[in-house]
């Protein structure tokens, strides 16, 4: 009976848990996806555009070392509330940034270096969060994880899309008046969706949580052996791909708004496609992953995700009639960016619960976290010094350069790492091979029956 009680609890607290992520969806996307737009508006420099993407994630990823020694003296529901409460504070000075540059004449090298230290405070106490919630989150999700978390990440990538769509009309409408208007009304969206995160935490149910010392293990002994477990070898792998996407991936913004003198409107239908993609494929992911599991989707995305710098670099290169065209051929780029992305970043996630132990949940996944955000930090500095020289390497300019090295580092990262990561549960075969011909034969036998022939297969035809 009180196992029944407090399986509905878990239920709940499931359903609260979608509105929570809902809710920090709409600071993600009224806010955080903002950062870059409003750097360059402060006139950040490229190195500058660097350090903000990834500081913040490496200093936020390590603040977990100090929730990990939270959690064994106060409850995991007091840490996420104490923290997310102060994390929708640290709007306020950001829009005060704004204010003094584009109002009282505050250099912009100054109010960039301000920017970035006050958003890395907010990430670093956003992150403080993240080991007690993965934890809390291990605790009441314990069937079919992958339909859970692709049912979550459906509902928070709607809101997301949502979000950035209506943040993208408001920054269009202010750009040719005064923009700082515009960033101030989506920095207040963005706190008051943090502090609806905040009221749907103290609504969540927490399941008794029992610290046990023995399952304690430092971060230098889990790099120590890292690479002799699977689990070590696959955030090895992931933090390899971050490391070479984090090359480029700071500086796709800079590109639109900088280089290709794109409106913010037009920034943001680009940067919403890949969001489009993802609610589209991310129900179809979770399904694979169930059946078919988290590798799999890892050994068929990993490759996908090494072309997508590569097909930027084709989409500058294309005579187009029209910016109109070029926009709409960089739609298409990012929508496949999203399939791919959408299924390596839920295999990933998803395999971190799988593979870990609840007891050992939160020191795994702060680990990974940090490992992950390390390879961003170096990634995206040395992509940084690149995109701010001045060379011209065989006709191309430098952020064209650190568009092929992502590239070229994400396929060497994939071929060399793939084949050492090895699925955790017990799942069904599946071959890409087989599953292209079984389509083709489907479509090959309502062919023949439309025109009136016997059906065939393609095995049959190539087999006659």
């Amino acid at each position: 009976m009180e196992k029944r009680f407090e399986e509905k609890l878990k239920e709940k607290a499931r359903k609260v848990s979608i509105k929570e992520g809902a809710a920090s969806s709409v600071m993600e996307g009224f806010g955080n996806r903002f950062m870059t737009p409003f750097a360059l508006a402060l006139n950040a420099t490229n190195a500058q555009i660097g350090f903000l993407a990834t500081l913040p994630g490496l200093v936020g990823n390590l603040a977990q070392l100090i929730s990990l020694k939270l959690i064994r003296e106060t409850s995991r529901k007091k840490i996420i509330l104490k923290a997310v409460f102060f994390q929708a504070l640290l709007w306020l000075p950001l829009i005060l940034i704004g204010g003094l540059y584009f109002f009282f004449s505050l250099s912009s090298n100054l109010s960039v270096i301000l920017l970035i230290a006050i958003y890395t405070v907010m990430i670093f106490v956003g992150a403080i969060a993240g080991p007690a919630w993965s934890s809390w989150m291990k605790d009441i999700v314990s069937v079919k994880n992958g339909e859970f978390f692709a049912k979550r990440g459906r509902v928070v990538t709607s809101v997301l899309l949502v979000s950035m769509l209506l943040a993208g009309f408001i920054l269009d409408y202010f750009q040719k008046r005064a923009v700082f208007y515009g960033f101030a009304i989506l920095f207040f969206i963005a706190l008051a969706g943090r502090m609806f995160s905040y009221y749907y935490f103290t609504k969540k149910y927490e399941p008794r949580f029992v610290y046990d010392e023995k399952n304690h293990f430092s971060l230098r002994q889990f790099v120590t052996h890292m690479h002799e477990n699977n689990f070590g070898r696959f955030v090895i792998f992931v933090a390899l791909i971050t490391f070479a996407t984090s090359i480029a991936g700071p500086f796709f913004a800079v590109y639109m708004l900088e280089n290709m003198g794109l409106s913010y409107l037009a920034f943001t239908m680009i940067t919403i496609s890949p969001v489009i993609a993802t609610l589209l494929f991310l129900p179809i992911w979770g399904r694979f992953s169930d059946k078919h599991g988290n590798v799999r989707i890892l050994q068929i995305v990993g490759f996908l995700i090494s072309t997508i710098p590569l097909l930027w670099v084709i989409a500058s290169f294309v005579p187009l009639p029209s910016k109109f065209h070029l926009i709409a051929l960089l739609v298409g780029v990012e929508i496949f960016s999203g399939y791919a992305w959408s299924g390596f970043n839920h295999a990933a996630a998803t395999f971190v619960y799988e593979a870990v132990s609840k007891e050992k949940m939160a020191y795994c996944f702060s680990y990974f976290n940090i490992i992950n955000s390390f390879g961003a930090f170096v990634g995206a500095i040395l992509g940084g010094f690149v995109a701010s020289q001045s060379f011209v390497l065989f006709g191309l300019v430098p952020i064209i350069v650190i568009f092929l090295l992502s590239s070229a580092l994400r396929l060497i990262a994939y071929l060399t790492m793939i084949s050492k990561v090895k699925e955790v549960k017990p799942v069904k075969s599946f071959s890409v091979q087989k599953n292209i011909e079984k389509r083709i034969d489907k479509g090959a036998i309502i062919f023949w029956k439309m025109i009136g022939f016997k059906p065939i297969t393609l095995k049959q035809y190539f087999t006659q």
